[in-house]
């Protein structure tokens, strides 16, 4: 693998009879001179990265010392090129990213090129787990319903996959209804050791750290494995499918320093929420957190998963835990068991190994946690980050109501709603969804309930706060038996004190594989979750993504006639606004057990520390505290239900697929046969006319602002992945296709069609763009050239009446401009609408680098300064010049002219970061310029 090995760090490991190549750090160490025991561990694994991959060009003797000698304290300023062992992909962002290889094809065929040259270099696994919706829910019949429909809409899509993973190398696809990419790559795709054959070397194999990168932000799942990876824009990925590397600065590492252990009753969903908001907090974007200490030593790999799952939610690139005995027992409950002595074999070798011998690591920063201290605690309204102790979730939802309906509460006694406000007050002992009327009068229409009539003929109300949603769902959680079971022991003591899941709430169980059904059944516990309606719907990422399915329509119809803020509570990593489901406005967090206790209360509005979940047969009131689980109880059925057997049956043909799957109709050829009349995949526009030289990079002149948002916009904001409104332009251009609104699928679904997505861009229901106050939704003001005055419409008609004028865009927002899911289409979309450049106070890692990916200028705010502090309100017109001839973190003249002429000048810091992201930029993103260097050979 290496070409120069200047440090003679070439050896061999002989592991059962077996001898593998490898590059020893130890070897490193003591050739070089350079102490590097005390390096945290990924720092380590990067530095192995380096010195099997020096080559003099793209990794240079430098580079490799630059990593031995790392500064904790130093400022991220050296770049570095790490390239990935393999890639992951799900489908929502693998279907794009699969359509761009092969118009990349197309593209080269056009050229002159040989088409056949474009396959992923590295092993790509693509899991289709993003496209399972909860249209049924709530019977034995839910999981067939819904996957019938899945293969219903989807079916172009799969039928493409297919093609895909027989026209290119190297690549392969997951089935549907297998489950969650992160939980099956924690399950069986990661090795921890991996072994690779390299070509044009006697085919000797190479042991070396498991690494990648994936296309969906909780790739870091794999963290808790030991395995480095985070996740990346599919722009980003599909550039290290063709062999690029991911062009990084040497990052800082924060070390977290675990204590203790959890007390009875908190679980590993608490754990993570605490350490979510502690780390977003300390202020971690862009650094790598790695887990140390006795506490992290005796959490398990599932917890340990839980943690590194969120790191992009508490912003960091990675959260890692070293390799260790807790990693070895996993592998070998996974049914793994045979690659048990290598990795231990080897990580001890390259003292990899975590060990309580050895001094602990130096660190950039440092925090602290006595597990001890965690306590059962929810996320929340609309933030993952934003953490409520359990006592304190009424309290934050009456705030955010407040907030929502300021008019409502302008009416309401200021000591009355201070008094509502606090904590403290009157238990809650009936639901308000099953009074006459509110209890309160005087707090008006903060009371507001609207009579619902089931078709059934069950009647109740629904009031601000009642829970229409309540799902068991997402990778974060479903990957841990601990609190599944939980969950499950939960719904059984419920059930035998005659409790029953509210009417009005929609409830749903989408594991991430099924091995999570296995032991449930093996518990015996399958039934108690069925009764309380908590059915398997799909294995798949459901309500966490936006696949929640449309609520019944006696209950949307309520919400809607009453402008009600209902809840949803779910056990995911994600609750931006707009982003569960449409109708609702608050979304909590939470560990699957409280999930199915608050679909037994049925209201947000209650405090369940003190307040009655129900009433059993008698009348008499059941609490949170008599139907809570055994934390000995879990542990024995965590003992005795979880086995290898499992893993090993339900991996043993992970990619066989079922009838349905094989039967699909699959294209042939080496190069895609584009559709005209698809709906589902198109050829995307980013190759098309590409000439075979980048040119010129003009000057900004004369932009407008298409965005003038606030801080926190999520990629969820900019690019939805839920459901397509009639009345949107996504929507509008689907039905002039004659589809009806039934069969708009969701934006997800459709990333394959670049018209849909650039409609959508910007799109999201509860987006607010300062430029159209009091208004929410994709619009924005157009502002002709000679007309001062401004026309509302929607962001994606302003951006084609500016386009046919031939002005050039801009968006400015706050802090923290695209938090959370690593979503390509919110960088596609926002160079498709004709968006040359994004100025922010702040940026989050993975959207910056897809910014740039392509070809979009990232440009920064001075510390301190904002648009505000500016005096910017939007109706602006602004020039950029030099654009050509602009370096890495340079600073920037950003000149702009008011609507009454007047003019000033602010500066900006260009946040291109590093040479190679400066080379994609002149290309006009990192395709074309991975596109031109196939050409060149």
């Amino acid at each position: 693998m290496s070409v120069l090995n200047s440090y003679n760090t070439l050896a061999t490991l002989t592991v059962d009879g077996k001898t593998y190549r490898y590059h020893s750090l130890k070897a490193f160490a003591a050739n070089s001179g350079i102490d590097i025991s005390r390096l945290p561990y990924s720092m380590k694994i990067l530095l192995e990265n380096l010195l099997r991959r020096e080559d003099g060009v793209v990794v240079k003797k430098e580079d490799v010392e630059a990593v031995a000698r790392w500064d904790a304290l130093a400022e991220p300023d050296q770049e570095i090129q790490f390239m990935p062992a393999r890639i992951l992909l799900q489908d929502f962002t693998g279907v794009p990213a699969v359509a761009d290889l092969a118009a990349m094809r197309s593209a080269l065929n056009r050229l002159g090129g040989r088409p056949s040259d474009i396959n992923p270099m590295q092993r790509a696994d693509l899991v289709i787990d993003h496209s399972v919706q909860v249209d049924q829910y709530g019977s034995q019949l839910a999981l067939k319903a819904n996957s019938v429909l899945e293969f219903e809409r989807n079916h172009e899509r799969y039928q493409f996959l297919r093609w895909g993973q027989s026209a290119f190398r190297n690549f392969s696809v997951v089935p549907p209804a297998t489950g969650i990419c992160h939980q099956v790559n924690l399950e069986y795709l990661a090795q921890v050791a991996l072994v690779n054959t390299v070509e044009g070397e006697d085919g000797g194999e190479w042991v070396l750290p498991d690494t990648l990168v994936g296309t969906d932000s909780h790739t870091t799942m794999i963290n808790g494995l030991g395995v480095v990876g985070w996740g990346v824009g599919g722009i980003e990925a599909e550039a290290a499918m063709l062999g690029q590397p991911c062009s990084m600065l040497i990052p800082k590492v924060v070390g977290f320093r675990l204590t203790g252990a959890l007390s009875p009753g908190a679980t590993a969903t608490d754990l993570v929420l605490t350490i979510t908001q502690m780390l977003r907090k300390k202020g971690v974007v862009g650094k790598f957190v790695e887990f140390y200490g006795p506490g992290a030593a005796s959490l398990n790999i599932a917890d340990r998963a839980t943690i590194g799952n969120m790191a992009p939610e508490y912003g960091a690139t990675i959260g890692v835990f070293p390799v260790d005995e807790q990693t070895t027992a996993y592998l070998q409950l996974s049914g793994r068991g045979k690659v048990v002595p290598l990795v231990e074999a080897y990580f001890k070798e390259q003292e990899l190994w975590l060990s309580s011998d050895r001094p602990e690591p130096v660190f950039s920063d440092t925090l602290e946690l006595d597990l001890a201290d965690v306590e059962a605690s929810l996320a929340g309204p609309s933030r993952p980050m934003d953490r409520v102790r359990l006592k304190e979730v009424r309290g934050s939802f009456r705030r955010q109501l407040v907030t929502l309906r300021q008019q409502d509460a302008a009416n309401v006694d200021k000591e009355t709603l201070n008094r509502w406000l606090g904590e403290g007050g009157s238990p809650v002992t009936v639901a308000p969804e099953l009074m006459a009327e509110h209890p309160d009068k005087a707090l008006g229409s903060l009371g507001q309930c609207v009579p619902v009539r089931q078709p059934d003929g069950t009647s109740y109300n629904l009031c601000h706060g009642s829970i229409v949603i309540a799902a068991i769902t997402s990778c974060t959680n479903t990957s841990n038996p601990s609190v599944m079971i939980g969950a499950g022991v939960l719904a059984r003591n419920a059930v035998r004190r005659g409790l029953q899941v509210r009417p009005w709430v929609k409830t749903s169980l989408a594991p991430g594989s099924k091995v999570v059904t296995d032991y449930l059944a093996a518990a015996g516990l399958t039934p108690y979750l069925d009764a309380l309606r908590f059915h398997l719907v799909g294995y798949g990422c459901t309500t966490c993504i936006g696949n929640s399915g449309p609520l019944a329509e006696h209950i949307s119809r309520a919400v809607v006639d009453g402008d009600l803020a209902v809840a949803a509570v779910l056990s995911g990593n994600r609750n931006f606004e707009g982003r569960i489901n449409a109708h609702v406005r608050a979304n909590y967090l939470a560990s699957p057990p409280l999930v199915v206790a608050y679909a037994l209360a049925g209201n947000i509005n209650i405090d369940l520390t003190r307040d009655p979940l129900g009433t059993d047969p008698n009348g008499e009131p059941v609490y949170l505290k008599d139907i809570w689980p055994d934390d000995k109880e879990v542990a024995e059925l965590v003992q005795s239900c979880v086995h290898a057997e499992s893993f090993a049956a339900n991996y043993a043909d992970v990619f066989h697929g079922d009838d349905e799957w094989r039967s699909l109709v699959v294209p042939t050829g080496e190069l895609y046969q584009w559709q005209e009349d698809s709906t589902y995949i198109k050829e995307p526009p980013f190759f098309l006319d590409l000439p075979p030289q980048p040119e010129t990079v003009p000057d900004i002149t004369g932009a407008r602002c298409l965005a003038l948002l606030g801080d926190s916009i999520t990629t969820d904001h900019i690019s939805p992945a839920g459901s397509i409104g009639k009345a949107t332009p996504a929507g509008r251009y689907l039905m002039s296709l004659g589809i009806e609104p039934k069969d708009f699928n969701s934006y997800g679904a459709r990333r394959g069609n670049h018209e849909v997505m650039v409609r959508g861009t910007f799109a999201n229901t509860r987006i607010r763009n300062v430029l159209v106050p009091g208004v929410e939704g994709g619009v924005t003001m157009f502002f002709a050239k000679g007309d001062g005055s401004g026309k509302q419409m929607s962001i994606y008609d302003a951006s084609e009446q500016y386009r046919a004028e031939g002005t050039p865009l801009v968006v400015i927002a706050g802090k923290e401009y695209g938090t959370g899911s690593s979503r390509d289409w919110a960088a596609k979309g926002t160079k498709l609408l004709g968006v040359r450049a994004v100025i922010a106070e702040s940026f989050e890692r993975i959207h910056r680098s897809n910014l740039v990916g392509m070809g979009i200028l990232p440009l920064q705010f001075l510390p301190g300064e904002s648009y505000k502090s500016v005096g910017l309100n939007g109706a602006e017109s602004f020039d950029l010049s030099g654009l050509d001839e602009i370096t890495p973190g340079q600073k920037l003249e950003v000149k702009y002219t008011g609507m009454d002429g007047s003019a000033g000048l602010f500066t900006v810091l260009v946040r291109i970061d590093t040479s190679n992201e400066l080379d994609y930029y002149h290309h006009g993103g990192i395709l074309p310029f991975v596109l031109r260097q196939f050409l060149k050979k």
